[in-house]
């Protein structure tokens, strides 16, 4: 077969269709693909354009002649031009701001599908679910970040349970992305002063629907090598190549923009990553004869920010010379304000003074917030004193809580259910909490299969993964078993999938392992755990939890009901938020911002366990999952660590445990299924996207508009 599908012309559109991710988050596009071959589907992990260059002709002409196809077909196309059009939307409905000037978010990574690996965790979960929801609302609206021919690292992990990463070069002709073209048509590459030399950039175009992201890429041979390393990987590199990318996002981004003829009104800097924006804005008021104090203000004016690190070092900070190396050909006409520059990212965070990027974004945006509630309180402790600097705001750090794209990590099986007994139009008023009321007519029993359809789904999935592993790799026995194949299809399943790093604590529930062991093994309510994430490739505490966990799998004491799936990513998270019973998080508080992989759990009926931390402060009721509570806090980590496990034990022992397999004669646990239903209808309206923009709209958009209109 030929490397383009020659596709029958009544179904021409499958490629323009494949190439717009807009159909990941689409059941009736998403439909058209998995009708057409579903061998194939699975084969490809759900990515339609690899997908089209192995359906065979034959295929594509009988799905050409048949009506029930060309129906969902034709439906999906007209979805989908509506979607771009974007007129019947909230936004216009809301607003009568028009398109031409939009709101440009910039994000280090963007994870939309796993065919794009550009995106690490939740940041980029987050950044993702955020565009989707934009496209939805029909906002104006675009991203712009990184396309990392590298991605970001596969997973493999070593006999005796040490992390590999393994950088796979991107293979273009099975990802969804255009080079974005210049007004000439040719294709666009940008220069980027970087200390005393040149970068130049080439640019991507995602498309999603009503929105785009543009995404820079300096693997260009006229580039010198080092150069074209420096956008090859997430996250890669040492703090010298840190602070070369995030020049690149921001002053590179500014660029990208105007050479696509974009004026954007807001500019949406997500985390300090982008905060370089601000130097190329001023730059460019500064030539059209601003002073800097003036172009400072104006800046201020139309700049949204949004901090997602509760901890001091985590926040990207470069000591003066390296900025003022690596800034060195930016300078200009703003060499004579290097000083005032310089000065809005002066900030000692414990660590001495350094240039600190989240101060230079929080001193030039009018519009900050944190990411939770408990976020927001923890963010204006830590930053008061830079905060009284400030012109004064009744919200100095206002608290947007985040959420996650609703109809995207709902399951399908989940989906079907809710079609019958939510009212028709769901989807378009899901964020409306009185909607959901409707959740607790479902019958026990119709919910309960629902949920153990989902569990099945996950555990098929799982020994699916690591057989084909085995088949693949000839991984030995051990890997094999770690994999998850002694795993039971109706045990109680817990799940612990997200970054493997310290402060989330991954290996909590093994505090004292003789009493999970009694737990796991107890023959008449066995229960079993899911674990899955990666360490940063520099976090060598991260890996050595992760180790732990893997050895922990092939401990024979806990008989095979520990497993670790290898090579966490989108894909592998929509079968584990889905189809686990119990969704466990345990960081150390107050160092979560807020987690969202719980609201994609809790939203498909997996009950949480988790520490009062981030979100869930805001998102337990009672009677929707249970919180994990020791009653006490040390100062010492070592003591709290051994409370927080006794409390945890003693939620499972008691509580969690007993709910899942307390049974009635139909075989039905109905106090669970209770608190599954009260689940789903407290959490899926009140932490979705689509409340969390619609809210980023109200409060932080819309007045950074009327600012940059005002001015224009």
């Amino acid at each position: 077969m030929s490397d383009s599908p020659v596709l029958p012309d009544r179904i021409a559109g499958l490629q323009d269709l494949a190439t717009d991710l807009w159909w990941v988050w689409h059941r009736d596009a998403r439909e058209v693909f998995r009708r057409l071959d579903y061998k194939v589907w699975r084969l490809t992990a759900h990515n339609p354009v690899r997908m089209l260059r192995l359906v065979s002709p034959e295929r594509f002409a009988e799905a050409a002649a048949d009506p029930d196809y060309l129906a969902h077909y034709d439906e999906a196309m007209r979805q989908l031009q509506a979607a771009r059009v974007g007129e019947q939307t909230w936004w216009n409905e809301r607003t009568d701001i028009g398109r031409n000037r939009p709101i440009a978010y910039f994000s280090a990574e963007f994870a939309i599908h796993q065919s794009l690996p550009i995106y690490a965790g939740g940041l980029g979960v987050l950044a993702g679910d955020h565009c989707k929801e934009a496209s939805d609302l029909g906002l104006p609206f675009v991203g712009i970040g990184f396309m990392y021919p590298q991605g970001y690292f596969h997973q493999s992990v070593t006999a005796d349970g040490w992390q590999q990463e393994n950088y796979e070069q991107m293979h273009w002709e099975n990802a969804a992305t255009t080079r974005a073209r210049a007004a000439d048509g040719t294709e666009l590459v940008i220069a980027v002063p970087l200390g005393n030399r040149t970068v130049l950039v080439s640019v991507w175009q995602v498309k999603l629907g009503g929105i785009s992201l543009y995404l820079m890429d300096t693997n260009l041979p006229e580039n010198a090598p080092w150069d074209r390393e420096l956008s090859a990987r997430l996250y890669g590199g040492d703090r010298e190549t840190r602070v070369q990318q995030e020049i690149i996002l921001g002053i590179g981004g500014v660029r990208v923009l105007r050479a696509l003829g974009y004026d954007p009104a807001v500019w949406h800097l997500n985390e300090g990553h982008a905060a370089f924006v601000v130097l190329q804005r001023i730059r460019e008021l500064l030539e059209q004869g601003y002073s800097f104090a003036d172009a400072h203000a104006e800046v201020r004016r139309t700049t949204v920010f949004t901090t997602h690190t509760p901890v001091p070092a985590g926040h990207d900070a470069f000591p003066f010379h390296m900025v003022e190396t690596h800034l060195a050909g930016c300078w200009g006409g703003l060499g004579d304000h290097r000083e005032d520059f310089l000065a809005l990212g002066r900030y000692d965070n414990g660590s001495g003074t350094l240039f600190n990027m989240t101060a230079l974004a929080m001193r030039s945006a009018a519009g900050v917030n944190a990411v939770s509630q408990l976020h927001g309180e923890v963010t204006r402790e830590m930053w008061a004193p830079l905060i009284q600097e400030l012109p004064a705001q009744d919200e100095p750090v206002k608290a947007v809580t985040n959420g996650v794209h609703l109809t995207n990590w709902l399951s399908l099986e989940l989906t079907r259910t809710l079609d019958k007994y939510l009212p028709v139009d769901w989807r378009a008023r899901h964020d409306e909490p009185a909607l959901w009321d409707a959740v607790q007519a479902i019958p026990d029993d119709v919910l309960w299969g629902t949920r153990e359809k989902m569990r099945t789904y996950m555990y098929h999935f799982v020994r699916e993964q690591i057989r084909e592993r085995w088949v693949r790799e000839n991984i030995p026995p051990a890997r094999v078993l770690a994999g998850g194949t002694l795993l039971g299809e109706k045990a109680l399943t817990i799940g612990f999938a997200r970054r493997m790093t310290a402060y989330k604590r991954p290996d909590l529930i093994f505090h004292d392992p003789d009493r999970l062991a009694r737990l796991l093994n107890d023959p008449k309510r066995p229960v079993q755990i899911v674990f899955a994430g990666k360490a940063h490739p520099a976090d060598e505490g991260g890996k050595h939890a992760l180790q732990g966990i893997y050895r922990r799998a092939l401990d024979p004491r806990f008989g095979g009901r520990i497993a670790f799936v290898e090579d966490y990513d989108l894909h592998v998270a929509h079968y584990l938020v889905q189809g686990c019973d119990v969704w466990l998080n345990n960081p150390r508080k107050p160092l979560e911002a807020s987690g969202t992989s719980g609201m994609k759990a809790a939203a498909n009926g997996v009950l949480n366990v988790s520490i009062g931390d981030g979100w869930w402060p805001e998102g337990f009721v009672g009677g929707n999952g249970w919180l994990i509570d020791p009653g006490v806090e040390h100062a010492d980590n070592a003591a709290q660590d051994a409370a927080d496990a006794d409390a945890l034990y003693r939620l499972l022992e008691n509580e969690v445990v007993p709910a899942f397999y307390d049974r009635g004669e139909d075989d039905i646990p109905h106090r669970w299924v209770a608190m599954v239903k009260s689940s789903i209808q407290t959490v899926a309206p009140r932490f979705c996207t689509r409340r969390m923009l619609k809210e980023y709209v109200e409060r932080m958009y819309l007045p950074a508009f009327e600012a940059s209109l005002g001015h224009k």
